[in-house]
């Protein structure tokens, strides 16, 4: 059942009485949107305090098995690009029901892989459920406008959080008592539930339109023509190149320089992730009041601001394990401030492309996002210390900035 597109959905969030839980009639409720990004997140996380355990087995380098993260991201972005084109097309919940179909079987393949090689091929597959996140994103846009949309986005990924909050420590815990591999059983068993779910309760939102493929992936130029467009997905890009860095660093700067066991390592992860769900609250309770630009502004900042704090840290020799880590608390808040925003900004310059807005920005953002974990990951060598990291995400960070400031010129200015 196709639902009209517009202000029909700009009901109070949490109490829209268009959705009835477990009808697949009416729009998802917000508990399955949660779960539905929730499970792109911890597919993306749980096994990273591994990362060691799992280079012994295959018998390779770190940086071999790092490339469990920057490949994962890489097909993540290329898929998106694909991802928005046909959920407008046929439908957010065909593409997305199919993705974590093929999510469940990539991740039996994880489980039976004999080589790094073969292993690295399944966890590539894995990367469908980028459509997870990218889809519950336009879903949110095709319920409500940009100001609620923001503040809803802030609710669901706040909810999200819990899972890349409690994940590496989960991770970490199975690693020692049941080794690397129980963390992709429970990705499959998470698939499994979160597939059930979806059929149950995911009513369509989009208002699809007969049109061919080719037709669709032409209304990328409309986009790339708004300067709106790019200001705000550079600077969720480069916002979330932070973490993405993080993800690709901080395993190896926690093993390796801290000299963490995988359960210690998982806990310290904990603080980004606290951080961000504090900074997703933040957005769902003022987006409306303050408006998305201001958000974002007042966020970057935030991010800049921890990483000046735990660069001065660390060059003053005051930046022991749970220190360092805890820096990460105010990046997250700062981060968990401006994805919701950007991506509702984003996804309102052109409405009528929510889907399409959300593939491509995606891709830009998963994209950057795995070039930066591979830079991480070269880059952390013997001797390095954490600097490189922390090089990374201060430049990323400062982009993300500029970026910002560019769209409020812009509107003050020029308005358009």
């Amino acid at each position: 059942m196709d639902f009209p597109e517009g202000r029909k959905y700009t009901c109070e969030i949490m109490n829209a009485p268009q959705r009835r839980f477990l009808d697949r009639t009416t729009p998802p409720h917000i508990v399955t949107l949660i779960l539905i990004a929730g499970l792109s997140a911890l597919s993306m996380n749980i096994f990273l305090p591994s990362l060691p355990k799992m280079a012994e087995h295959f018998n390779v380098d770190y940086g071999v098995m790092q490339l469990s993260v920057s490949l994962y991201l890489g097909v993540s972005a290329v898929l998106q690009i694909l991802i928005g084109p046909l959920s407008d097309r046929y439908g957010r919940r065909k593409v997305l029901l199919a993705a974590i179909a093929l999510f469940v079987l990539a991740s039996i393949g994880t489980l039976l892989a004999p080589t790094a090689e073969m292993f690295l091929l399944f966890r590539m597959g894995q990367a469908v459920v980028a459509t997870a996140m990218a889809l519950s994103r336009a879903v949110v846009r095709d319920m409500v406008d940009e100001a609620q949309a923001a503040s809803m986005l802030g609710y669901v990924t706040m909810g999200m959080a819990m899972v890349p909050m409690v994940g590496p420590v989960i991770g970490g815990f199975l690693d020692e008592v049941a080794g690397w591999q129980a963390n992709f059983v429970v990705l499959l068993i998470a698939g499994v539930a979160i597939m059930a779910l979806s059929w149950a309760d995911l009513g369509e939102t989009a208002r699809t339109r007969p049109t061919s493929m080719m037709a669709q992936m032409r209304d990328y130029p409309e986009l790339f023509a708004s300067p709106r467009f790019w200001g705000y997905c550079l600077s969720s890009s480069f916002a979330s190149g932070v973490f993405f860095a993080f993800l690709g660093g901080a395993p190896y700067v926690g093993t390796e320089i801290y000299g963490l066991n995988p359960t210690v390592l998982g806990a310290l992860f904990g603080f980004a992730a606290l951080g961000y769900g504090a900074g997703n609250f933040i957005s769902g309770r003022f987006s409306v009041r303050m408006g998305v630009n201001r958000m974002i502004l007042a966020g970057a900042c935030i991010t800049l601001g921890g990483l000046g704090l735990q660069a001065g840290l660390l060059a003053v020799g005051l930046a022991p394990a749970w220190v360092f880590f805890s820096c990460f608390a105010l990046v997250g808040i700062g981060n968990g401030m401006v994805l919701p925003n950007a991506t509702a900004g984003m996804l309102s310059v052109r409405p009528h492309l929510a889907g399409t807005a959300s593939g491509l920005g995606g891709a830009i953002m998963i994209g950057g996002g795995a070039a930066l974990s591979a830079l991480a990951g070269m880059l952390l060598v013997p001797g390095a210390g954490a600097w490189p990291l922390v090089a990374i995400m201060v430049a990323s960070a400062s982009a993300s900035l500029l970026a910002i400031l560019g769209v409020i010129y812009r509107e003050r200015h020029i308005r358009s």
